[in-house]
């Protein structure tokens, strides 16, 4: 590789020839630009060749998005970050679109190297000054983009991702950094969208309806399970994909969409004119058996716990025809979680009083104290609590208090152990990043964090005998306390220590009915139910 320096205005120029011979290679020669690399940022005069003009840009917007992201990061992130390392790391985050990029820090000064030649050097700005790390960022992108031909190409979404995902890189595994398309298909699950009511799957090449939620514009139109989706607002939908079609089938409330189906059980088309309405995806999935009400909750959104309370008060009406409930399974199996406090609704609705969960992070708006203050809406019934190795989050959030209030059984593996709390901060481009800002107590004081939730009857090996593992269970009632007394002391714990008490009931991802079986065996024996709540009773611990 050449180069040479020449000098002028007083200001040094560092030129490479090894650019126009790297091109060259990349593109064909009818189409070859000779790219003579600018080295200093921000310096004067002009370079002897034109470099490669960067596309559509804004610098603007750019310097705003990552301005943002790094002093949410700095302020929110629960352990201290200091915005030059992140923002080092979000500069190394170039090479995920060039891998040839690379990032030094000479002398105080930051350098940006190709093919390990510089290309932009500037001064490093002081430490914890997030507007001048996102300016540096910003013209370290414009010049990237001026001297490497992948990241010309690169779209302006595709370098904030390579950026974000740099400075998050060494946070922690929950942080991370969603595009505009990807963040609003997020605050469609959380929040609710604009849409008609339908789940649906591409089969063979086709958007086929494997759902038709209840009350919705999808219903009250006389869409049908199997109706395949051929057309919407008169566009056919051919090869088509699944972002594709929710992006076409969703807009504004009270917007119309025409829709075509094909109906294969009557072997004719139909046109249908819906108005979109504000939907939020059902979570709660009851139904009825015999004496138990089983209550399957997927996840966490802002129908969540209105849902739960909606079933119980159905279940209760129902008594009057279907007779009294012996009792109710919460199945939180493979729930990965979702908004915390819609755990901590669904929570209260079979508590009266007392602490739910309590969080504590770095950022004084992160530590709450979440105390039950309704009534109990099941008037006592027996509840057991179904959990497993993808049992997370706010899935452990309602798992915990009902295990520590002596509300529950819990029947199944350890759960996940994702004891952390994430606050998403929304970008200038409409990205967001979801970062963890704070850490789950129990109420009994243990963090759960990388531990989880044990369950006092373990299902892990899945034992076909149900009545003999709830015996064996029960049978070992002490050494369980034992383990209960390990698994609760407070404060922060070394990971060999978690991994031994996880390792008492070690978590699995369980599908098959065994646990919701030893449920109705414990739910429909009080005496049983007793003995089983006792083996993880937070209150006989404080008692002895």
């Amino acid at each position: 590789m050449e180069k040479y320096t020449e000098k002028g205005d007083g200001n040094r120029f560092l030129v490479e020839n090894y650019a126009m011979k790297r091109l060259r290679r990349l593109i064909p020669n009818t189409v070859f630009v000779a790219i003579i690399a600018l080295a200093i940022v921000g310096c004067a005069g002009t370079p002897p060749h034109t470099p490669l003009e960067p596309g559509a840009t804004n610098s603007a917007q750019d310097n705003a998005v990552f301005a943002t992201g790094y002093g949410a990061i700095s302020r929110k992130y629960i352990d201290p970050v200091r915005i030059a390392d992140i923002a080092i790391n979000g500069l190394d985050g170039f090479a995920a679109i060039d891998p040839a990029l690379r990032i030094e820090r000479v002398a105080g000064r930051i350098v940006m190297k190709l093919d390990g030649a510089a290309i932009a050097e500037a001064p490093a700005p002081e430490a914890d000054n997030a507007q001048d790390w996102a300016k540096l960022t910003t013209a370290f992108s414009l010049q990237a983009r001026r001297h490497s031909l992948l990241m010309h190409k690169a779209s302006a979404e595709k370098v904030y991702e390579a950026v974000f995902d740099g400075v998050l890189s060494d946070l922690d595994i929950f942080s991370r950094y969603a595009g505009a398309e990807e963040a609003k298909m997020n605050r469609a699950r959380r929040d609710g969208f604009g849409g008609i009511g339908i789940r649906f799957r591409i089969k063979k090449g086709k958007a086929v309806v494997t759902e038709v939620m209840p009350e919705t514009p999808a219903a009250e139109t006389g869409l049908k399970i199997a109706d395949q989706i051929t057309h919407v607002d008169g566009e056919p939908l051919s090869k088509p994909k699944v972002r594709q079609v929710v992006k076409r089938l969703r807009g504004p409330t009270q917007s119309t969409v025409k829709v075509r189906v094909y109906r294969p059980s009557a072997d004719h088309s139909l046109d249908m004119t819906l108005e979109r309405r504000h939907i939020i995806s059902p979570t709660v999935r009851a139904s009825r058996h015999g004496d138990i009400l089983k209550l399957r909750i997927s996840g966490f959104n802002q129908a969540t716990a209105r849902t739960m309370a909606a079933a119980l008060e159905r279940a209760n009406d129902e008594a009057k025809t279907l007779g009294r409930l012996k009792g109710i399974v919460l199945d939180l199996r493979g729930n990965p979680g979702g908004l915390l406090k819609q755990s901590v609704k669904l929570a209260d609705l079979v508590l009266t009083h007392g602490l739910i969960i309590s969080t504590r992070g770095r950022h004084p708006d992160s530590p709450h104290y979440y105390e039950a203050g309704g009534r109990d809406i099941t008037d006592g019934l027996p509840i057991a609590v179904l959990v497993d190795g993808k049992s997370a989050s706010a899935s452990e959030i309602v798992a915990a208090a009902l295990q520590d209030r002596d509300r529950a059984v819990l029947i199944g593996t350890s759960s996940f152990g994702k004891g952390s709390v994430q606050t998403v901060i929304r970008l200038p481009n409409d990205g967001e990043i979801t970062l963890t800002w704070s850490r789950f107590v129990a109420p009994s004081g243990y963090i759960l964090h990388g531990l989880g939730v044990r369950p006092g009857i373990c299902t892990s090996g899945s034992p076909a005998d149900i009545d003999t593992l709830v015996q064996s269970a029960l049978a070992r009632h002490l050494a369980a306390r034992k383990t209960y007394a390990s698994w609760r002391i407070p404060g922060a714990r070394e990971s060999a220590d978690r991994k031994l008490l996880r390792d008492t009931c070690p978590p699995q991802r369980h599908k098959t009915d065994l646990e919701f079986k030893i449920a109705k065996h414990v739910l429909g024996d009080r005496q049983l139910y007793t003995q089983a709540l006792d083996l993880s009773s937070a209150t006989h611990q404080a008692r002895h």
